[in-house]
């Protein structure tokens, strides 16, 4: 019995050190991956979404354009 409880300890111990090792890097790692997100995602984020809310507003004036041209052609 004894054998088996040093195994737990052992196999438990080494989890623990694998988490702890894992939280330690996760903790270096974090300040760089969010600075990361903030430096580069969050601004190409930025400019796709004006680019996109940019050609949607064209579109709609296309669209508006288009309406009143053919509101124009049935009441004629």
């Amino acid at each position: 019995m004894n054998d088996f409880n040093r195994k737990v300890e052992d196999a438990s111990a080494r989890v623990s050190k694998t988490v702890a090792d894992a939280a330690e890097c996760l903790e270096k790692e974090i300040p760089e991956f969010i600075k990361y997100l903030n430096d580069e995602v969050v601004p190409a984020v930025r400019q796709h979404s004006t680019k996109a809310l940019r050609v949607a507003s064209e579109k709609l004036c296309e669209f508006a354009d288009y309406m009143e041209r053919t509101d124009r052609a049935r009441k004629q």
